[in-house]
């Protein structure tokens, strides 16, 4: 299974736990120790495994919905029209769940009597807050990155621990320029589209820990970054996506971006910083020397640059590595040595 598919999997099992969990939560509330006004009775036991039915159902159609939203509609509709879309979604989405609730309780009344049961408007909000609720659980998971949410909750991040990482540092080239030629509102919106089109590399298990202005910072661990080249591999993807995008690029900015990249591998400390502004952080000499490496790709004329160290542990066909020499590096006693990584065509 390749990394898009894992990723759709994971957010549809991530939404058919959800919603299961929601309906059993709603059958507990409403079966234990109540009366039910209307003629619609909930049985504890008998909802309980009717969530089971419904949940896997109806977290499978709204995961597949939060697919689409993500992969096509963000940044080719407005605001309102996806607010439009989500609204007109939950209606199908409760529309759905009464006709099968409907058929499946088989209840003794009409259909319109069923909808308007005493306690019908109650689950009406129920099920928007649910689906309301996961779909901002989705956004701070992906604010906070891979799977990370879980590991917050779970505390850890609490106390710093390390990890071995691969760090690339992603600049765009002529910033400067762009930035002076385009102005700062229409530049911005560049950086926008170049960071919607930079989504690509999860494709390639590629984690994006920060954006710091017109500069992406992209990490893995070191066994998915080195698997297939992966963390080479992601930035050749990414070229691709900007090129294969180059008429709206020209027509929009009169430019096609492009960007140069530095990679480096080593230990990090990962931990949980800040109080009223939580974020996970990596600290380390690791990410500082791919900054550096990155800061040379002028100088040396070369797009993509890599440290000796990661290119003695990659392996496969889609790069080849030409080396350039031991250089120095802002801030490094030491010299480190640089490889040039060349697409094999």
């Amino acid at each position: 299974m390749n990394s898009k598919n894992k990723r759709r999997w994971k957010i549809i099992r991530d939404y058919c736990i959800g919603w299961t969990l929601a309906f059993i939560f709603l059958s507990i509330v409403r079966g234990e120790g109540t009366q039910e006004l209307g003629s619609v009775q909930f049985e504890m036991t008998k909802v309980i495994g009717f969530s089971f039915l419904m949940g896997p159902f109806f977290g499978g159609i709204s995961g597949y919905a939060q697919i689409l939203t993500e992969e096509y509609g963000y940044k080719r509709v407005s605001l309102g029209k996806l607010l439009v879309l989500r609204v007109l979604f939950v209606i199908l989405f409760l529309s759905a769940l009464f006709v099968l609730s409907y058929f499946i309780v088989g209840q003794p009344v009409s259909f319109r009597e069923f909808i308007f049961e005493p306690g019908s408007f109650a689950i009406f909000v129920y099920i928007v807050t649910v689906d309301f609720f996961m779909l901002c659980l989705r956004q701070v998971n992906l604010f906070l990155g891979k799977d990370n949410l879980a590991k917050l909750i779970r505390g850890d991040f609490y106390t710093p621990r390390e990890e071995e990482r691969i760090f690339m540092f992603l600049d765009l080239q002529s910033s400067t320029a762009h930035a002076e030629r385009l102005g700062h509102i229409t530049y911005s919106k560049m950086i926008q589209d170049c960071f919607t089109d930079l989504g690509v590399i999860i494709e390639n298990e590629a984690e994006i820990y920060q954006y710091v202005g017109d500069e992406a910072i992209l990490t893995w661990n070191l066994l998915e970054g080195i698997q297939n080249q992966n963390c080479i591999q992601a930035y050749y993807n990414f070229k691709e996506q900007l090129h294969k995008r180059r008429d709206h690029y020209l027509k929009a900015y009169d430019c096609l971006p492009h960007f140069k990249a530095g990679i480096n591998s080593g230990i990090v400390t990962v931990t949980e910083v800040g109080k009223y502004k939580k974020e996970i952080a990596y600290h380390g000499d690791t990410i500082n020397v791919a900054a550096r490496i990155q800061a040379k790709c002028n100088a040396l004329n070369q797009e993509l640059l890599i440290s000796g160290n990661l290119v003695d542990k990659l392996k496969g066909e889609g790069a080849h590595f030409e080396k350039i020499d031991s250089i120095e590096l802002r801030g490094k006693e030491q010299k480190v040595v640089v490889y040039a990584a060349h697409k094999n065509e």
